[in-house]
């Protein structure tokens, strides 16, 4: 069985094509699976830390709390000692605002989605988390 000679003189962009297409089908169709259901938010002297938080039901739906500010710390209706942590487990989707005066603006939006279906949901979903994770990148200066 012999090739077509387009098909032999391209074949890296074919195999690339090729390659790009699983990706995608992977993407749009593989289970969604985390290491942890928490997305931590520190809140630390000097930073102020996120005001939108995003969680997904039945993969990152606990929302984990941290105050390092060495000072107690409001956050809705709980105080925070220094050091202490406060995990809020989530069950429907929507969107709350949780007041927290350490924070700029003074409340923590949380947004919550439901988990994709598999398909171009669940690739969008993986799209949007990645450029998420991009943008949300600590900056960190050069080491001395």
């Amino acid at each position: 069985m012999t090739l077509p000679p387009a098909l032999r003189r391209h074949w890296p962009l074919a195999a690339l094509a090729g390659a790009l297409l699983l990706a995608l089908l992977w993407g749009a169709l593989a289970p969604l699976r985390g290491a942890s259901h928490e997305v931590p938010v520190e809140i630390g002297p000097g930073a102020a830390g996120p005001s939108t938080v995003r969680l997904t039901l039945g993969v990152q739906d606990v929302l984990l709390v941290r105050n390092r500010t060495g000072a107690p710390l409001v956050f809705g209706p709980v105080q925070l000692a220094p050091g202490a942590e406060f995990r809020l487990p989530v069950e429907e989707a929507g969107e709350q605002a949780i007041p927290c005066p350490a924070l700029a603006g003074g409340v923590l939006r949380v947004r919550v989605v439901a988990a994709p279906d598999p398909g171009i949901g669940r690739l969008r979903w993986r799209l949007a988390n990645a450029g998420h994770a991009l943008r949300t990148l600590p900056l960190r200066g050069p080491e001395e």
